[in-house]
């Protein structure tokens, strides 16, 4: 799937998840031409159940079926993000901030804090009270930190 392709997929579903009450965390294509699965990670405030993304995964797969937004065989799966969710684009940033993050920097560094900002050029934490500023450049990976309880929003 290219980014036009994705983009699309998101312009169709977003509507409908948020009429389920729900934030449009991630979509992620896996496989080839032939037969691929088609990701969606959904959140809401007091986290999501296997009711809420079975109806969500009914209603959009219709939806994108209809659209004719993938020209292939595909398998659609709804989730919930997870505990250790890795953070990649922008959104996913926006949608962890407030709560705990562990982040790999080039050359090995890890740190871990609260994610209290996010902007194009760093991220920052805090880190009990201590502010850290990461540069987004040299940020390899990031991710929730499930070993730190963090209220559901």
């Amino acid at each position: 799937m290219d980014d036009e392709q994705g983009t699309r997929i998101e312009d169709v579903i977003a509507p409908v998840v948020r009429q389920h009450g729900l934030t449009l965390v991630d979509v992620e294509w896996r496989g080839d031409r032939r037969r691929g699965i088609l990701r969606v990670f959904v959140d809401k405030a007091g986290g999501v159940g296997i009711d809420d993304c079975g109806r969500l995964s009914r209603e959009i797969g219709d939806l994108l079926d209809a659209e004719g937004v993938i020209d292939h065989a595909y398998d659609l799966e709804v989730s919930s993000p997870g505990l250790d969710r890795q953070l990649r684009k922008d959104r996913e940033f926006q949608w962890a901030l407030g709560k705990p993050v562990r982040c790999w920097l080039t050359g090995g560094a890890e740190h871990h804090g609260r994610l209290t900002e996010v902007a194009p050029e760093r991220l920052v934490l805090d880190r009990d009270g201590e502010r850290v500023e990461l540069p987004r450049e040299i940020v390899t990976k990031a991710q929730l930190d499930a070993s730190v309880p963090w209220p559901r929003a």
